[in-house]
């Protein structure tokens, strides 16, 4: 080996270790999300602890109600990305080209969603997973809890005035979703859906 290899080892081998260090870390993180994936109720009865920890932490400081705010707000938009299709039904009648998952459809005849009750059971394919909308809202609710230990944060403000607004934002904001619910008749949850097991020796199919 040159004396050059040997600088260039003893130059770039801290890097080398700290970057092997966050990849494991990254690992050992994504590890425990997969194995948390399928305890649902577990994970939200988690965050539901966290953001009671959370809301009494600001009650005691009396203060951060800025940071609050934008949460509410963060919280508010992954809600409405969830109950959100993954394809808007709009875009489908106005003929437009999709993108669904590794297929391409055009106009109407691509995949939309079930409107009567005798037509083919499609799954509800939601902008945003589940999953991902657990994740995304526990990070926010742990930064939000960091931002409450720098005062800079700490902006003074009229707190009524917030939680006025806030309600006002999410009455407007629910209320143009249900009507996008009710205008293309489709609901975000497929829970008590028909569902079909198979066909037995005659031929018939039978739904549960």
């Amino acid at each position: 080996m040159s004396e050059g290899d040997s600088v260039g080892e003893s130059i770039h081998g801290k890097p080398s270790v700290v970057a092997a260090f966050f990849t494991r870390i990254g690992q050992i993180y994504q590890s425990w999300l997969d194995k948390s994936t399928p305890f649902y109720a577990v994970r939200w009865a988690a965050t539901l602890l966290l953001t009671a920890v959370y809301m009494i932490r600001v009650y005691i400081l009396q203060g951060w109600y800025i940071v609050t705010y934008a949460l509410g707000i963060y919280h508010l938009n992954l809600f409405i990305a969830f109950l959100s299709p993954k394809v808007d039904p709009s875009l489908l009648e106005e003929g437009k080209l999709i993108q669904l998952e590794h297929c391409f459809v055009i106009g109407n005849e691509g995949p939309s969603l079930p409107t009567k009750q005798n037509e083919e059971f499609r799954p509800f394919i939601r902008r945003l997973p589940e999953f991902k909308f657990w994740h995304s809202a526990t990070k926010g609710i742990v930064i939000a809890m960091i931002c409450t230990f720098f005062d800079a944060f700490n902006v003074p403000v009229f707190w009524p005035i917030l939680v006025m607004y806030f309600i006002m934002l999410f009455c407007i904001t629910m209320k143009r979703q249900i009507k996008h619910m009710v205008k293309y008749r489709y609901l975000p949850f497929t829970h008590g859906k028909r569902t079909y097991k198979g066909k037995d020796e005659t031929g018939k199919t039978f739904a549960s």
